[in-house]
């Protein structure tokens, strides 16, 4: 197949996290059939609720500053599905990854013919071997790999690592995880395994609770961050700069802005001074981390800044930059977000810090409609905007140099953004 043809085909299965299938049979047959690419390579593994794909990124960034060909497996992708899979700091190309997408379907196939399967692996499965199979055949000698959703029963959970990470846990997939931070918790701490080094974030206190107790069931030491003090914090619309204090002295300069990045910072410290990274790639690695879509900076005058936000916690990080930085100008949000989501909550966060709010959708099918989002939520300057070009057509014609605009709600819309604004 052809590469959209390929990713037509993958599209085909389901959206993403609907057609979730949680579990492992299905991975372990098609991976068996597969000649098991996930075996014999060095992993590390990251489960948790916000902040996994920036600690990947910083994680891989530090390895491939001490000089290791790195893997790099992350979801969901802003623009192409090609995003997901990294060779060395770079996507796959669209013939590689067509070029996978080849056996791991075949494999599929002769699986359900044999009756072995009972359906066709899920997207997130099938792109999971294709990465493995990919990690495999270029070369990579050490990958970071994001868990979808949960960890227990996700598809990466496959591998044993060199080193498993959890980073902030808090409520996102309830009907799949369950509705209290405990469940969630003891789902993200199934990757979690005996002998297997474990970074743990600072945690709410329910899920630290829950994760402890899985780490001594296992005999496990964790490895909190919290080893490492912060001190001379120095934090900017672009970034932070601090001192980390622990088993060494580490002067971090983090380009990801917020807050938040400085705990997920800590994880990347934390992970790569346990794989033995030397100090000097870890201050390098960080520095050089690039992770498009979460509060990423596009356009100026008016300043346009795009953040995937899509859960009460990532939205909790979003007003949190938007009050320490924006506080005194105008603000507009253009806001769209997908339906298994809790659409009032995040809006109740985020709108009071809005003078300007216009209501859109990502171009997906599970997108919420402007108007039913306007039935939702409510704001005394308001508008809706059928389509994001059409909201940015606005932003265009009546926002004033000095503004600044976030377009949030959705990892999907801050994506769908990024191709009109940066191409």
């Amino acid at each position: 197949m052809s590469y959209d043809e390929t990713v037509r085909f993958l599209y085909s299965l389901g959206n993403e996290v609907r057609a979730a299938k949680l579990g492992l049979e299905r991975m372990t047959a098609l991976l068996e059939r597969l000649d098991s690419p996930h075996l014999g390579r060095a992993w590390v593994h990251v489960a948790g609720t916000n902040g996994k794909g920036s600690s990947c990124a910083m994680i891989e960034s530090g390895l491939r500053a001490a000089g290791l060909r790195t893997g790099l497996y992350t979801s969901p992708h802003l623009v192409e599905p090609t995003e997901r899979i990294r060779i060395a700091g770079q996507p796959v190309s669209r013939e590689q990854f067509a070029g996978a997408f080849e056996p791991v379907h075949q494999a599929a196939e002769r699986l359900l013919a044999e009756g072995l399967l009972e359906a066709h692996p899920t997207y997130f499965e099938t792109v999971t071997a294709m990465a493995f199979l990919l990690f495999r055949a270029l070369g990579a000698e050490i990958g970071v790999l994001e868990v979808g959703m949960g960890g227990r029963l996700d598809a990466t959970n496959v591998v044993t690592p060199r080193l498993a990470a959890i980073t902030p846990i808090d409520f996102d997939h309830e009907s799949f995880l369950g509705k209290s931070l405990e469940s969630i918790a003891a789902e993200k701490a199934g990757i979690l395994k005996r002998g297997v080094p474990a970074v743990i974030a600072a945690q709410r206190p329910e899920a630290e609770a829950t994760i402890e107790a899985r780490a001594v069931e296992l005999g496990i030491q964790p490895l909190r961050t919290s080893r490492w003090q912060v001190r001379d914090l120095e934090l900017d619309r672009a970034g932070s700069r601090f001192r980390a204090c622990g088993p060494k002295e580490l002067r971090i300069e983090c380009p990801l802005a917020g807050e938040h990045q400085v705990e997920n910072a800590l994880i990347a410290v934390t992970a790569l001074e346990a794989l033995d990274v030397p100090p000097e790639a870890i201050l390098e690695g960080i520095r050089q981390t690039r992770w498009p879509g979460r509060l990423e900076r596009v356009r100026e005058a008016p300043e346009i800044i795009l953040d995937g936000a899509h859960n009460p916690a990532g939205a909790r990080a979003l007003a949190r930059y938007m009050e320490r930085f924006f506080a005194g100008r105008r603000v507009w949000l253009i806001y769209g977000a997908m339906r298994d989501k809790a659409v009032a909550e995040m809006a109740g966060i985020l709108f009071p810090l809005a003078q300007e709010v216009i209501l859109t959708a990502p171009a997906q099918a599970r997108a919420v409609r402007p108007e039913i989002l306007g039935e939702l939520v409510d704001h005394p300057r308001r508008r809706l905007a059928a389509r994001l070009a059409e909201a940015i057509e606005i932003v265009r014609r009546e926002a004033a140099p000095e503004d600044a605009v976030f377009i949030s709600g959705s990892l999907f819309l801050a994506g769908e953004a990024r191709s009109l604004l940066v191409g």
